[in-house]
């Protein structure tokens, strides 16, 4: 951070937050490197074709991962918003412009019960009807062929594997893909592993959604859609730069308000074309060493145990990173050192379940390690 940017954020009294917790929204998303900020800079300072600019950066990123497609938006929620209403419409320029308006076209989507999250309203939005299948503890091949009907637009699918009880995606693809219905795949967090940029598309879902401003590295308000060339040219279409007409004047759709700008686009290029580059190995190898020191530290205090875990379902993801879990016997409480440490300074950002308090090194800067096990240890010892 330059000392610029720290004198304006000290100007309006806001004080950053050693992260603790992982690529979070309500924390920024991620911090960016200096030629994704170096790039966002280029294209502020000219004018560009946006329309020229979303084709070409679609076929950079299809070139990376293997897509038939690709389409930059402003994150994954309007993605999701954005694909469903591409699926529901199929590129019919009236159906396009009549949404959320939905009642004489296909407009439900088959969602899991066991995949029911806060995001799935998305869909919504658009007009789509969600039609959940199965129940909490299983879904069935033959409960989504029960489903399938005129009426369906789409299948989603959220990666949240793995999940105990859940139709996997390969049962989901043959299912819906024997009845021409495309399969959306919310894959927001699911990087890293390197891999799942990929993944997916080989699998033959027909939209894949991820967040480009988590572990990618691009700004925060950004996502990125890759599928089949025909459903992100209507996705593209549906957004806010197409130069659509009627009567000589322009046609906006669904995806108007979900305006990405010329610096996110290019900034996303950038930090995908600098995420293929990287040596993933050597960064997994630095979490490891963070969460070795922080174990190892931690274990000497009394009234806490502390592990080494590998996430899992239910933890924000994404769940190929290791975590430390903190686990107290002291009459404190996962909720309350969670709390002391935000309110403290510098503040610290640890997630709770239940009484566990959980650090994650992804975002952890060299060094914050040593002060996330300090601050703990004067709270615990505080207490004792």
């Amino acid at each position: 951070m330059s000392r610029d940017s720290q004198s304006l954020l000290r100007e309006l009294g806001v004080k950053p937050i050693i992260n603790a917790s992982g690529t979070l929204t309500i924390l920024g998303g991620t911090t960016v490197a200096d030629e994704v900020s170096e790039a966002w800079k280029e294209a502020s300072t000219v004018y560009l074709d946006m329309n020229e600019l979303h084709v070409k950066a679609g076929e950079f990123i299809s070139k990376l991962t293997g897509a038939e497609s690709a389409y930059v938006t402003v994150g994954t929620a309007a993605s999701l918003v954005i694909s469903i209403a591409a699926c529901m419409t199929r590129g019919e320029t009236e159906k396009m412009a009549q949404l959320p308006r939905t009642q004489d076209m296909r407009n439900q989507v088959i969602v899991q019960r066991l995949h029911h999250n806060e995001f799935e309203f998305l869909f919504e939005i658009a007009g789509a009807e969600i039609v959940e299948i199965g129940d909490e503890h299983v879904t069935t091949r033959a409960q989504l062929e029960d489903a399938i009907c005129e009426k369906t637009a789409a299948v989603g699918y959220f990666a949240y594997d793995p999940q105990e009880g859940v139709l996997p995606l390969e049962a989901v693809l043959e299912t819906s893909h024997r009845h021409d219905v495309p399969v959306i795949v919310d894959a927001a967090a699911e990087i890293p592993p390197l891999e799942n940029l990929t993944k997916f598309i080989r699998m033959g879902c027909d939209l894949v959604l991820y967040s480009a401003g988590k572990d990618i590295g691009a700004p925060s308000d950004t996502g990125i859609i890759l599928g089949r060339r025909e459903l992100v040219r209507t996705c593209m279409r549906l957004g806010p730069h197409n130069r659509e007409t009627i009567n000589s004047k322009p046609r906006d759709y669904i995806g108007r308000p979900m305006k990405t700008s010329k610096e996110d686009v290019l900034a996303v290029v950038a930090a995908l074309r600098r995420y293929f580059r990287t040596d993933h190995v050597h960064r997994y190898d630095e979490w490891e060493k963070k969460i070795r020191y922080m174990v190892s530290e931690l274990s000497k205090c009394s009234g806490v145990k502390a592990n080494r875990i590998l996430s899992r379902h239910g933890h924000p993801r994404p769940v190929s990173i290791p975590r430390v879990e903190l686990e107290f016997h002291n009459g404190m409480t996962g909720e309350e050192v969670s709390r002391k440490l935000l309110n403290g300074d510098p503040p610290i950002f640890a997630y709770v379940m239940g009484n566990r308090l959980y650090l994650n090194p992804q975002c952890l800067c060299d060094g914050e390690e040593e002060v996330v096990v300090s601050r703990i240890t004067e709270i615990l010892s505080a207490r004792s």
